[in-house]
């Protein structure tokens, strides 16, 4: 049984192909299109999947698409009617729902030669949500929460998995939404781009609280453990706010109203200067999303009295909240995929749609690593070093290949230890938004000055966002304030004072790392390689960040080749090969 699954018309469009229960491969489609958050068709995404298993699209059974438009119906009616929306709200959701009919046509458009026999299945959005996070975790039964934006009029489902099935107890529906508070105060702090919200994460630690009473004027908490917004300071339920979802990068209009320039005072200009209130109102922000999803959890937790959660939804994506639950929750376990925003729905829909097939109760499929994308064999890498090595010479680099895996790990760790910046580029590309040691750029994480030699060879991002630290499994209760498995790189946690001055690279503002935890039976050579660091430093981690420069993370070997040609990059490691700059 063939299942491809599909988020499309979602920004962070992707796929995957389950084969018999069985994840077989998983990629966003920013990959290919070079476009980040790309939406539209994941067609590119679907091409890959189909070679990955050498299969045509007519053997496919089933596609599966995280969405529903009969979902919810009577409460989009009811809204309708009672609220009466702007028009244009009305008829960009019936545009966009028209656009998003012709899964089957535009297939076949693509794949001329192959056609599509199966089913499509459409899964409602959040259930999609819910699947990817507790259907492949490692729990016999969990509280299961998706908290996010909207999708099939609602932000946020939660209820209780157990076994194979899911069992949602409450929604939350449009117009309210945790995800559209943070994504409007995020505008306002003046970052409006699709997928901001993580810089003001970032900003967060250098201020304090004080703005949390405003915040609380914003976001109303509920008795039961839900959460609704007060209006007065939102535009998306009453008029229609521009979005662009097709083929390209999302793109949002102004969510706010003009009562949080009264409630906070004038919104942050484009290119303006962060001040010190900015920060305030970052922490605020942060602060009063903790309170409602801490709110929540507490509440789910009394209801049903299990130790363990899953998290998804583009919420699942604030690392600094995740790595806190345990702290201020009485859940012990926390398991969060590595792509927990609407890119994770591919990979929801089709176990959802899996498990309606499955007659055999065969077990649920466990999501222990994030490497199911692209690989590239030496052949092809040292090939393509050939053809461009009269370019690569041209600037002063060297080719070499390094026969011995052993050494390769030793002279990278040692270039290193010695403050150069490395290109990594190996095995399968991860799943998800993070570079988790196959596509990433790592470094030194015991130089204070590392962090500003990055921004100046190759990132050139805003001051203020960390670098994270990838660190052996068995050496996290040393060097942090909690142990726990962390393979997605989707939890926060404190360092330990001790241990701040030694890796201040990857210790933020406020003494916390996002850290990954790497395991050697999921990714033996990134795991060697922080070994090989680690004998040499004393020092079990290294700062990895994404391998790109204001693009989305490299896919293929050529495209970490330019990146590291355009950049000044150190040293770049493919496969077995190293090229490395003369005047490194």
């Amino acid at each position: 049984m063939r299942i491809i699954g599909i988020n499309a018309y979602h920004g962070d469009s992707s796929a995957c192909l389950i084969v018999d229960g069985q994840l077989v491969a998983a990629v966003e489609e920013e990959r290919f299109r070079r476009i980040k958050h790309w939406a539209g068709l994941p067609t590119e995404s679907i091409r890959y999947c189909l070679e990955e298993a050498d299969i045509t699209l007519d053997q496919v059974d089933a596609i599966a698409i995280n969405q529903d438009a009969k979902a919810n119906l009577w409460k989009k009616v009811t809204f309708m009617l009672t609220k009466r929306p702007d028009l244009g709200l009305v008829l960009d959701r019936i545009k966009n729902k028209r656009e998003r009919l012709s899964v089957v046509d535009q297939l076949a458009q693509t794949f001329p030669d192959q056609r599509f026999n199966g089913k499509v299945h459409a899964i409602e959005h959040h259930l999609a949500h819910l699947y990817s996070a507790f259907y492949v975790s490692p729990y016999d039964q969990a509280v299961t929460i998706s908290v996010d934006g909207f999708g099939d009029f609602s932000s946020g489902a939660w209820g209780v998995g157990r076994g194979k099935e899911i069992k949602i107890d409450s929604r939350v529906f449009f117009p309210h939404s945790l995800g559209i508070f943070y994504q409007a105060l995020t505008q306002y702090l003046g970052f409006p781009n699709y997928g901001d919200e993580y810089k003001v994460m970032g900003l967060a630690p250098y201020g304090k609280a004080k703005y949390l009473d405003e915040m609380r004027q914003i976001v109303l908490l509920q008795d039961d453990g839900s959460y609704r917004l007060n209006l007065d300071y939102f535009r998306h339920h009453k008029e229609s706010v521009a979005t662009e979802w097709e083929n390209g990068s999302p793109v949002f209009g102004c969510l706010f109203s003009d009562k949080v320039a009264e409630l906070l005072g004038p919104v942050r200009a484009k290119g303006e200067d962060l001040s010190q209130k900015h920060m305030d109102i970052a922490h605020s922000i942060q602060a009063m999303y903790e309170e409602a999803f801490f709110h929540l959890l507490n509440k789910l937790h009394e209801r049903h009295g299990l130790d363990a959660v899953t998290v998804a939804g583009g919420c699942g994506m604030n690392s600094v909240a995740n790595g806190k639950i345990t702290r201020f929750t009485p859940f012990t376990k926390v398991y969060i995929q590595s792509a927990a925003g609407d890119a994770g729905g591919a990979i929801g829909a089709a176990f959802a749609v899996w498990n309606e097939m499955d007659k055999d109760s065969s077990p649920r499929f466990l999501m222990d690593h994030a490497y199911w994308g692209p690989q590239y064999s030496n052949e092809v890498i040292g090939e393509l070093l050939e053809e461009k090595s009269a370019e690569i010479k041209q600037q002063g680099c060297e080719i070499k290949k390094i026969e011995e895996e052993s050494e390769l790990y030793r002279v990278t760790a040692e270039a290193i230890s010695e403050g150069k910046v490395i290109g990594w580029f190996q095995g399968r590309m991860e799943w998800g938004p993070r570079a988790l040691g196959n596509r990433s750029i790592v470094c030194d994480p015991r130089r204070a000055d590392m962090k500003d030699i990055l921004n100046l060879k190759i990132k050139k991002r805003e001051s203020f966002r960390p670098f994270a630290p990838s660190i052996l499994r068995e050496s996290v209760s040393e060097w942090f304030e909690q142990d726990d498995d962390v393979p997605f790189m989707m939890k926060v946690f404190q360092v330990k004072e001790q241990k701040r001055k030694d890796i201040p690279a990857v210790t933020h503002a406020d003494g916390s790392g996002r850290l990954q935890t790497v395991f050697k039976a999921t990714n033996a050579r990134y795991y060697n390689l922080i070994e090989a660091f680690y004998r040499k430093t004393g020092v079990p981690i290294v700062l990895n960040t994404s391998f790109n420069e204001n693009e989305p993370v490299v896919c293929k070997p050529e495209e970490a080749l330019a990146c590291f040609l355009r950049t000044k990059m150190d040293v770049l490691v493919m496969g077995d090969y190293m090229v490395t700059r003369s005047d490194s």
